[in-house]
């Protein structure tokens, strides 16, 4: 089992969305003992989580307004990182945007946009992490996160264009997790079914938890706190041993 210092930091991307993955997996991270860095395009949201995580959990916790699709943001935010917390060991990529769009309604802009942040995003943040962890020594973990929609192709809300971006993160999580485990640095992904969060058009209503259940063998949608709980155990120093994997989380809904 790796053993990481009691002094380490974990990045999280998306933590701005108040009914987001990002925070869950932030409050779990800081429970478990890390440092945690809080990045979001949205300043205010992501701001006054982090002064409210920081103050709940007694853990430092940097928010930093960052837009994970420019590389001078990225750097930037690093640079910060660097400055007011520990190492980096641990970098978890949950910004991303949907699309609702279908192929023939894919414009060349909303193209570049999703797959921007989705998988451009996770590119930028990815390099930037493991330059450090592979300074640091201690190796660490890098979690990104694609979606079902990669492999079903889209369903009721997001179609044709997140899939895409969402099966270049596993390209991308396939092909990091070869390079970097020779410094100790794993790579894997989530993959997310259908989670109560406000990514797909806004705050789930019965109807549509009902309808998007129907084939899930658990017949419910996930809770953002077990994402979670996948996530922390993958940046776990017993998950040592845990690469290139992608790591379904969707009651059963899509069995390979």
């Amino acid at each position: 089992m790796t053993m990481f210092p009691e002094q380490r930091t974990a990045v999280v991307t998306g933590a701005g969305g108040e009914r987001g993955i990002g925070r869950h997996v932030a409050r779990r991270l800081a429970r478990e003992g890390w440092a945690l860095a809080v990045l979001d395009v949205n300043a205010d949201a992501v701001m006054s989580f982090a002064e409210e995580l920081g103050a709940a959990s007694q853990q430092p916790v940097l928010g930093i307004a960052a837009d994970v699709t420019d590389p001078a943001s990225v750097e930037g935010a690093f640079a910060r990182i660097d400055a007011q917390l520990p190492p980096v060991l641990a970098q978890v990529n949950l910004a991303g945007i949907a699309s609702p769009h279908t192929l023939f309604e894919l414009t060349k802009e909303i193209w570049t946009s999703v797959i921007d942040v989705n998988a451009t995003g996770t590119l930028l943040m990815m390099q930037a992490a493991a330059r450090r962890m592979i300074d640091g020594g201690q190796g660490g973990r890098i979690v990104n996160t694609s979606s079902i929609t990669a492999y079903d192709g889209g369903g009721t809300f997001s179609k044709t264009g997140y899939a895409a971006a969402k099966a270049a993160v596993l390209g991308l999580t396939r092909g990091a997790a070869r390079e970097l485990g020779p410094y100790g640095i794993t790579c894997n992904a989530i993959v997310p079914g259908p989670i109560d969060t406000d990514i797909m058009g806004g705050p789930l209503s019965d109807d549509r938890k009902a309808s998007m259940s129907g084939d899930i063998p658990v017949q419910r949608v996930g809770h953002p706190s077990e994402v979670a709980g996948l996530v922390n155990y993958l940046v776990s120093g017993e998950a040592g041993f845990i690469n290139g994997g992608s790591y379904f989380i969707d009651g059963g809904k899509h069995m390979v």
